[in-house]
């Protein structure tokens, strides 16, 4: 399975993408199909979570490759699918990590729509008040909150160290990549990397300051996000590890 964390975005044309549908085990699965012209095969891709998929083409190549491609890789992907974490639905009772530390839901309905982080003799505790059709978007919202004022901080911190500068910060909800650099220096973030440990949040933000000065993945590129986060291999590890799990909770 690739994960393609940290795709970054160079300037190039748009690719034809083609967005239909495909069957796997009785699951319906969005599936993208993209003309590359850097691609000399085909690449089959499970998103993370196993929200999707994605086939990258080179270009012109007939449709007709592409069905038995699919039909060739089907066994493979059943037993991908097969692995993918389920998709937890965020509600009461069940915990979600934040920082990487699990957190209790617990509904107060009685007060007005906050989330306060709290704990008991049991652990910490997510306290989501309002009403509870509203539960799973106030947490959504308060871990994009979080992540504008950790990840702000961290990018400012590294590009200083750098001395380069970020011309704009964004968060998105993002299957198949956690962070992107843009040539131009837009650099983007999934804001559910709140739920990741810290030192894999900074090793994210690391990452992606990185690219202002490296736009590539080669040595010197790792050298530099080294340098600004000395835990990365470790950190890098546990997000290809443990990524499609946070992926895969449902905040609808």
């Amino acid at each position: 399975m690739s994960f393609g964390f940290f795709r970054n975005l160079t300037k190039p044309k748009p690719s034809p993408v083609e967005e239909r549908e495909h069957v796997v085990a009785g699951r319906t699965l969005p599936l993208r199909i993209v003309e590359s012209a850097r691609a000399r095969r085909l690449t089959l891709r499970i998103d993370s979570g196993g929200q999707g998929l994605r086939i990258t083409v080179p270009p012109g190549l007939r449709r007709g490759e592409v069905e038995k491609f699919l039909h060739r890789h089907q066994d493979w992907l059943e037993q991908r699918l097969a692995k993918v974490p389920t998709r937890p639905q965020v509600r009461p009772g069940i915990k979600i990590p934040i920082r990487g530390v699990a957190h209790r839901i617990i509904h107060e309905p009685s007060k007005r729509g906050t989330v306060t982080v709290s704990r008991d003799e049991r652990g910490p505790l997510l306290i989501v008040h309002g009403e509870r059709i509203h539960l799973p978007r106030r947490i959504a919202d308060f871990l994009k909150r979080e992540a504008k004022k950790e990840i702000e901080k961290l990018v400012i911190r590294h590009t200083e160290a750098l001395g380069k500068r970020a011309k704009a910060i964004r968060f998105k909800d993002t299957s198949s990549r956690w962070g992107s650099c843009t040539s131009d220096g837009n650099l983007s973030f999934s804001w559910r990397i709140m739920m990741a440990p810290t030192p894999v949040i900074n090793y994210l933000v690391a990452h992606e300051v990185a690219h202002l000065k490296e736009m590539n993945h080669g040595p010197k590129f790792w050298k530099l996000c080294e340098q600004l986060c000395p835990d990365t291999d470790r950190c890098k590890d546990w997000l290809k590890r443990n990524g499609g799990a946070l992926q895969a909770i449902v905040f609808d």
